[in-house]
């Protein structure tokens, strides 16, 4: 069972948040908080959910926010999530791009000729260097 799994029935999901199961009626035609569906059209909440029910009403009392405003939060804070996702899937996807490269430039590299030597072109001088030995005595 993890958070997201709907195992709790409308009383106590309602007794869990601290509201009435009408609040939470109303919060799903509302699109607040969407409850999965049993195969008799019965909500069922999650752990998650009750958590959402919590957030909500703390929104809408504490912070005198109106429900229109709840819902563009949860929507928000949905993209937010969603995006915050799709960064650490392309961070993935760079990192193995990088390391493909990392690993095929090592291979480019380990393909070299160990044979030959490295010739760097010797540049001509117009100087001239004469060059007398000592004389004993000097």
């Amino acid at each position: 069972m993890t958070d997201e799994s709907p195992v709790y029935v409308i009383s106590v999901a309602a007794q869990l948040s601290g509201l009435h199961p009408q609040t939470l009626r109303q919060y799903d035609r509302l699109g607040l908080v969407s409850p999965d569906r049993t195969a008799g059209r019965g909500r069922r909440y999650s752990a998650r959910d009750i958590e959402l029910l919590r957030q909500v009403q703390q929104l809408s009392q504490d912070e005198g926010i109106n429900l229109a405003g709840i819902k563009r939060i949860i929507e928000l804070e949905n993209q937010v999530a969603a995006l915050q996702a799709r960064v650490a899937e392309l961070q993935q996807a760079v990192e193995g791009a990088a390391m493909a490269m990392r690993q095929r430039e090592a291979a480019v590299h380990a393909s070299y000729r160990r044979d030959l030597v490295p010739y760097s072109d010797v540049q001509q001088s117009s100087a001239l260097v004469v060059w007398r030995p000592k004389r004993r005595g000097e």
